[in-house]
């Protein structure tokens, strides 16, 4: 059979954020475009899900991802993902730490009003606070482009290697000496060095590391792991204000629901239930793929939403990939240190020191961050496959502004937890589980000592749940670690790192391609457009 008269033009593999959206633009462009995606809904790990149904039915939460900060505007724009149900809420506090003393400390949207804040521990750390934040803004704004655009292509030569070359300088026209010097610092230094010449109190400190180092490798005070404070401060929402972070009406879930109704408005089809056994090939040339079931779809292409690893060591056959590429492969970093805790509560959390007069947006989330040197003696520990103790839990009331997520009387907290390790030296996340769902409930109840009572359903879900509920390898949900060498030219591997594969006709789309992980959509715009650029 020709390649003209496949069925099917593109097969997306993988019906997460990144799928939908390479979808969205081949279908819109023209091309007869399928997706296949596993699990019985749409959604990766993007998904909106009963926590607990035989002990909390109708209750239900973000199972992973569980707020909305870089979703790319002009992907909410061109997929009209407003038109098709998706409501998002500006998360005011921005952020909240609540600390050991019985404080809490917000970071509101409004300068002055956390410049209050800031002043009852440091008043010096509260201007300095707002310096820092503006030049860091403005490196974000530096790198912002580079995000819904292929990284650079260190392997061009000759006149198309001079023409990348103007393209990337162009990106950094402007950046003065003292902002290349930060964002050398970023790229190397580690978060406690950069926060101890700017700041003096330790609350302060604390405040910036919460919006920091999530789900990423290296405690605060490894190399590279200041890093995170640029990613937060990228644009996101429809109106791409920087260091965005919302509540999706519905949970994450609503995101992608309405991503997909943008797909079949376009002329995708979507198919659930379909998990894909192999990418077949013929001579060197993708050719479609095989399903679970046994049935064969030909296609023109394939585009695989799932990560770097399950792609080329369990969906690509063996010989079908030269053997160093594969050993590559193998190589990259993943080892999750994550997990999530869902909890149903039949009363609301109340936390030490915060106001009676809250508003609901400020009781919806909370921080309970360890210090510099709890966090590094955590992630230390995570390394070694040890459970330690003192673990960072990130909290999210969801129901306080949107309570139809919970059955009266109810209410849903979700927790993304770290730093833990994939594999446990001792035993594995089977006998740990409940450990540390009841750890996390004790952390919790530190700050909040109503909860552990008013627990009434839970779903835990480890590192290994990750990888196994939702296809992830090593539980790793940005699709491989966010690091130096794992970055811009060099993800998933150097060399190929413009979403093209040794295997002609096969693509990336995940979040192990650039730019990296979060519900972004920009991984599945940029693999759409060199698609269609090659066309």
């Amino acid at each position: 059979m020709s390649l003209s008269e496949h069925k099917y033009q593109a097969i997306i593999v993988g019906a997460g954020h990144n799928g939908l959206a390479t979808a969205f633009y081949l279908a819109r462009a023209g091309l007869k475009t399928l997706v296949l995606e596993r699990r019985d809904r749409v959604g990766g790990c993007a998904v909106t899900e009963e926590i607990d149904p035989e002990n909390a039915p109708g209750c239900r939460v973000s199972t992973a991802s569980y707020m909305a900060s870089m979703l790319r505007p002009e992907v909410v724009r061109d997929m009209q993902l407003e038109r098709h149900g998706l409501k998002m809420i500006a998360a005011e506090p921005g952020l909240q730490i609540a600390l050991p003393d019985g404080r809490v400390l917000p970071w509101w949207n409004d300068d002055e009003r956390t410049r209050d804040e800031l002043r009852k521990y440091s008043r010096s750390d509260a201007d300095r606070f707002f310096e820092l934040d503006q030049d860091l803004k403005a490196l974000a704004r530096f790198i912002q482009p580079f995000f819904l655009e292929p990284p650079p292509d260190t392997e061009a030569s000759g006149l198309a290697g001079l023409l990348e070359m103007i393209r990337v300088g162009r990106r950094f026209r402007g950046l003065n000496g003292r902002q290349l010097s930060e964002l050398i610092t970023f790229l190397t230094g580690s978060l406690e060095q950069f926060l101890d010449r700017y700041f003096e109190s330790e609350e302060v400190k604390r405040l910036i590391l919460a919006n920091n180092l999530y789900g990423n490798h290296g405690g605060p005070r490894d190399p590279g792991s200041a890093m995170g404070l640029l990613f937060h401060l990228l644009s996101g929402g429809e109106d791409g204000k920087q260091g965005y972070a919302g509540h999706v009406m519905g949970g994450m879930g609503a995101i992608t629901e309405a991503m997909a109704a943008a797909c079949r408005e376009a002329g995708v089809e979507i198919r659930t239930s379909a998990g894909v056994s192999s990418i077949d090939s013929v001579n060197g040339r993708v050719n479609g793929v095989t399903l679970n079931s046994g049935e064969v779809v030909e296609a023109d292409r394939v585009v695989s939403n799932a990560d770097p690893k399950r792609t080329f060591l369990k969906l690509v056959p063996q010989g079908d990939l030269d053997e160093d590429f594969r050993r590559q492969v193998r190589a990259i970093h993943m080892d999750g240190p994550a997990a999530k805790v869902n909890l149903v509560l039949n009363e609301e959390p109340r936390v030490n020191g915060m106001p009676a007069d809250a508003s609901p947006l400020q009781k919806m989330l909370f921080t309970l961050v360890p210090d510099f040197d709890q966090a590094q003696r955590c992630y230390n520990a995570s390394q070694a496959g040890e459970l330690e103790e003192d673990l960072w839990v990130d909290c999210v009331l969801a129901s306080a502004v949107d309570p139809g997520l919970a059955t009266p009387g109810h209410h849903v907290l979700t927790t993304f937890v770290q730093y833990l390790p994939y594999q446990p030296a001792q035993g594995d996340w089977d006998q740990h589980r409940e450990w540390l769902g009841d750890r996390v409930i004790d952390i919790i109840g530190s700050y909040a000592p109503n909860v552990p009572g008013a627990v009434v359903g839970r779903d835990v879900i480890t590192p290994l749940d990750l990888e196994r509920r939702f296809g992830i390898t090593e539980g790793n949900i940005f699709h491989g670690d966010i690091r130096l060498d794992q970055l811009f030219f060099m993800r998933p591997l150097p060399g190929w790192a413009h979403y093209s594969t040794p295997l002609e006709g096969l693509y990336l789309c995940g979040a192990g391609t650039h730019p990296g992980g979060g519900v972004t959509a920009a991984p599945g715009y940029n693999a759409a457009h060199v698609i269609l650029k090659e066309l």
